[in-house]
């Protein structure tokens, strides 16, 4: 029997790391207003993070704050529970949480920075995945969608070589997740484009995103609303039968 779809998320609770600013923001609104009860989880982002709490609460949304060190094991697996605790259950887990930590080209990148690069953007999602595991399983229908980097593609251009190999790794990791926890939990992956967001704020000048433009088919880069869409698709019914799949966001830039 095929089952109901829709993108209604009443009743269902979800994790959204780094939630205070960027694509994070923009997926924890579009999972809140479609119903969830949202963790907002922030490290660094305190301001943001409270700002959207207020514009949840202001629109009826449930929310949590879950501030951590993602990279810190007791604190992620604090972060779970406390959300578990207090909704109840925990239906749906988006690692979103991490960043470029320095430019640098793998023959002068420091190995503090190469293991930071790690720990910040899969490490994390490690960790947070793993302690929110039995919760998942336990509603017989858990989504983890991870946020991975158009750098999977490039190669991390620019010397962002180790926080592309990290994201790699998330690729790869959704893949593992997608089978051995199937059929409870489906887990699947995003790809944005290039999305002008803080991130590329500190790490890309106007002139490399205008080339970034200039690159992309539907000439323009990703609005961080774009990314969120798809992974309220991916966390929905709409998607009951896709696990294990990445959905690239980027404008068709890497069209061959």
């Amino acid at each position: 029997m095929v089952p109901e779809q829709k993108l209604n998320l009443t009743g269902k609770v979800a994790l959204v790391s780094g939630a205070g600013v960027g694509i994070g923001r923009a997926v924890a609104l579009a999972l809140g207003q479609a119903g969830a009860f949202i963790g907002i989880h922030y490290h660094s982002s305190k301001e943001g993070a409270e700002k959207l709490l207020d514009e949840l609460l202001a629109q009826n949304i449930n929310a949590l704050l879950l501030p951590a060190d993602l990279t810190n094991e007791a604190e992620a697996n604090a972060v779970v529970d406390k959300l578990a605790a207090k909704a109840g259950h925990l239906d749906i887990l988006v690692n979103n949480s991490g960043g470029l930590v320095k430019r640098a080209k793998i023959e002068d990148c420091t190995l503090e920075n190469w293991n930071k690069s790690l720990d910040l953007n899969l490490t994390s999602a490690f960790l947070l995945t793993r302690q929110a595991i039995p919760h998942l399983r336990a509603t017989g229908s858990g989504r983890i969608v991870n946020i991975l980097s158009l750098s999977v593609q490039t190669g991390g251009a620019n010397g962002g070589g180790s926080y592309a190999a990290a994201k790699g790794g998330l690729m790869v990791f959704t893949h593992t997740l997608a089978k051995e926890l199937a059929p409870h939990v489906r887990t699947n992956s995003v790809m944005p484009g290039t999305v002008e967001t803080q991130h590329h704020e500190i790490h890309s000048t106007a002139e490399m995103l205008e080339n970034y433009r200039k690159q992309t088919p539907l000439g323009r880069n990703t609005f961080a609303e774009e990314v969120a869409s798809s992974v309220l698709f991916l966390a929905s019914d709409m998607s009951s039968h896709i696990n294990g799949a990445l959905i690239d966001i980027s404008g068709g830039r890497f069209l061959r």
